[in-house]
């Protein structure tokens, strides 16, 4: 199995769990220290030591490589977590076209990379394709128009290739998490990570990474095609589905309040 942005948060614990039942794993992100760091810490449990795989989603021939890498020490690709991503957070006025194509390129185009890579490996096995979105690709919120419309994009991608690589015998399921402890809200505009920094998001409304990876693996394994996650999730999206006017007056609120749920990621 290859996972993408398997350095923290969602994808460090999909990794930690798949690890504990032997899976063959290849861990790949742009931070080599903390994927040794993790590869090493799996090994401890008595699995075979990840293959570790520096790569960036937004540059060309990173995902080949780490697709080539693992298969060239397992033989094989049964499944590809597609999950690096990050947020781009700000009002629309105070964002630019920069700020939009860098965020695309990361959580669009970066989940494309990582599909097109994997995908021969994975015909051939049957295997599956798994794409960690968001509730925000469900429901938008002032102050992050990029971010969630990164997200509807991944939604219309699942819901657009699941029947065409089904004939192929390939599996896609779309995870859309609501909160979840990670670190993505300490990842500012540019994709640096300020580890120091609070999380604005309380405690009290964050699912566990535990638990949502755990959810995650068991949606995979039973080939759904969409997983939404944690309750609040499941209740923003019902809301969006029957009662989409309780969406918008609350986004209005937040918009006349605060601009945004919430700032962007500062060093402290």
């Amino acid at each position: 199995m290859l996972i993408t942005g398997a350095s923290s948060g969602i994808g460090e614990e999909l990794a930690w769990q798949l690890g504990l039942v032997g899976a063959r794993l290849t861990l790949a992100a742009r931070r080599r220290e903390a994927l040794a760091a993790l590869a090493d810490r799996i090994a401890t449990t008595g699995t075979v030591r990840p293959v570790v795989v520096e790569c960036d989603v937004t540059r060309d021939g990173d995902l080949a490589r780490a697709v080539a890498e693992s298969v060239g020490q397992w033989g094989r690709l049964d499944a590809v977590f597609a999950n690096a991503g990050f947020g781009v957070i700000g009002t629309f006025k105070k964002l630019s076209l920069e700020d939009y194509r860098r965020q695309f390129e990361t959580n669009i185009f970066g989940v494309l990379r990582t599909i097109y890579a994997a995908l021969p490996e994975i015909e051939k096995t049957k295997g599956n394709v798994v794409i960690i979105s968001s509730v925000s690709g469900w429901v938008a919120s002032p102050g992050a128009s990029p971010y969630s419309m990164s997200k509807f994009a991944l939604r219309a991608l699942a819901n657009s290739i699941t029947p065409e690589l089904r004939l192929a015998g390939v599996k896609v399921t779309l995870i859309s998490p609501g909160f979840v402890v990670s670190n993505i809200r300490r990842v500012d505009n540019q994709g640096t990570l300020h580890s120091k920094a609070s999380d604005p998001i309380p405690s009290w409304i964050q699912m566990s990474t535990e638990k949502a990876a755990s959810k995650i693996l068991r949606a995979a394994a039973r080939g759904k095609r969409e997983e939404i996650i944690t309750m609040h999730g499941k209740l923003l999206v019902a809301l969006e589905r029957f009662l989409p006017w309780v969406n918008r007056l609350v986004a209005a609120r937040m918009a006349g309040r605060s601009g945004s749920y919430r700032p962007e990621a500062r060093a402290d």
